[in-house]
């Protein structure tokens, strides 16, 4: 039998498809760019018929009908990384998360210790082989479908034929859903003032020939628009966004000095507008890999001159960082954070950058702080710092005592804290933070607010 005759028998509607899904299942379904939303409105639609199913996935974006209170006791999210929606529904006690390295969620899947039962993944209509790429999501979805007893694919004509290790056949295939259905994109917001003076301090430690990693927001946008003049950069990175696109369509990005996947632009997964879609469509400069080969920090670590640019939602005095949660309530997850922080400081010539504006909340908190919230967990270690940089300037911790350390940081807080912040240092470093009339244990204070 070839493929296209095993395509057609297993094609089906969204419906008959997720009939395949028992009580009990353990399910991985794609995430965000790359949701199969017909199959996850089918799902939902079946939640009656069905109890204790476990659902895996990393961002999601938009609504997520199987987050919905009355799903409890049908379906239960277990987050690998936490998005707007599946938020309520985790810190409602409704939903789980595991904190947990990018780059080694493939190994929960292969090890099994999540093990799965079936993976819901949206594909691209299959090539005259037979192979289907897994578009605008590789990351972990090859894992899940290599673990995973049943596989389900959502064949979707909007979904780009990206390139490089990417690929699932049909033969790997167990039922097929045509459900054709323009991917959810997030049109690019204007920069900040703000975010210009971030970019420009990031702006000054990238050279000629330097490999980015940035994501998608207004930090990264204001770092590409910023790049006029610097020459033969690369790209490797977790995420590909509009940014990065203009960039390699400027002739900034040509891969040409990579020492890694030399000309090519390597990602793992894409989200932004249709017109990125459509330019990573059929692009050999382009190749998507899983996330266990593109976040592993010893291979990011073989890209000479690695410049990684990550945020954060606090750090503290000491340089430890908080991206994952806002005190004891989860906002999102490890991601590939600490992956690129490590991978570049491994680099030759790398830079390791944390990078965020110093106050949130219309100015009226410092994110820079003398403790982490009561409760909020350290994604990246003191250890792992190396630069901070925020409208004010850079701190470079990298071999710095606790005393330099906080010295830098305050230097890139805001003025209207910094005061407060050298009176939290002294403190600390005085040893009077946190302890009572007894000498004993310190217990971290909430920060200065």
């Amino acid at each position: 039998m070839n493929w296209l005759d095993g395509y057609r028998r297993k094609l089906c509607t969204a419906e008959e498809a997720v009939r395949l899904v028992k009580s009990g299942d353990r399910v991985y379904y794609g995430g965000n760019a790359a949701i199969p939303t017909g199959l996850v409105r089918a799902l939902a639609a079946r939640f009656e018929e069905l109890t204790n199913v476990q659902l895996n996935h990393v961002l999601l974006l938009g609504e997520d009908p199987l987050s919905r209170p009355e799903m409890e006791g049908h379906f239960r999210h277990n987050s690998l990384f936490v998005g707007p929606a599946d938020r309520a529904a985790i810190n409602a006690g409704r939903a789980d998360y595991v904190p947990v390295f990018l780059h080694q969620i493939p190994r929960l899947f292969r090890e099994r210790i999540i093990p799965l039962d079936v993976a819901m993944v949206m594909v691209s209509p299959p090539d005259e082989h037979g192979f289907m790429s897994l578009g605008v999501e590789t990351m972990a979805a090859r894992a899940a479908c290599q673990a995973a007893r049943t596989v389900i694919v959502q064949v979707n004509e909007y979904m780009p034929r990206i390139l490089g290790d990417s690929f699932l056949h049909v033969n790997r295939v167990d039922a097929v859903a045509e459900v054709h259905e323009p991917l959810p994109e997030i049109e690019p917001r204007a920069v900040t003032e703000v975010e210009r003076k971030i970019g420009a301090h990031i702006r000054e430690l990238i050279h000629d020939g330097a490999t980015l990693q940035m994501g998608i927001g207004g930090i990264p946008d204001a770092v590409y628009e910023s790049l006029d003049g610097v020459q033969d950069l690369g790209i490797h990175t977790e995420m590909i966004s509009d940014g990065a696109m203009r960039a390699i369509q400027a002739g900034i990005v040509t891969g040409q000095r990579k020492t890694l996947h030399p000309g090519k632009v390597v990602i793992t997964f894409a989200l932004g507008t249709r017109e990125l879609y459509e330019f990573l469509d059929n692009n050999p400069e382009i190749e998507a890999h899983p996330v266990e080969h593109v976040n592993d920090p010893f291979v990011i670590s073989q890209n000479e001159n690695m410049i990684a640019v990550n945020s954060a939602l606090e750090v503290d005095l000491t340089g430890q960082v908080c991206a994952d949660s806002i005190g004891p309530r989860i906002y999102s997850g490890f991601g590939g954070q600490v992956d690129f922080i490590r991978g570049a400081a491994r680099a030759k010539g790398g830079k390791p950058i944390i990078a965020l504006p110093s106050t949130a909340k219309g100015g009226t908190l410092s994110r820079i702080v003398p403790f982490l919230k009561m409760g909020a967990g350290v994604v990246t270690t003191r250890a792992d710092v190396h630069y901070v940089i925020t409208e004010y300037g850079v701190a470079h911790l990298f071999g710095k005592n606790l005393r330099e350390r906080a010295e830098a940081l305050i230097g890139v807080a805001h003025p209207d804290f910094r005061d407060e912040l050298a009176e939290a240092a002294r403190r600390r470093l005085a040893g009077e933070e946190g302890r009572g009339e007894r000498e004993g244990p310190s217990h971290p204070s909430p920060p200065v607010q």
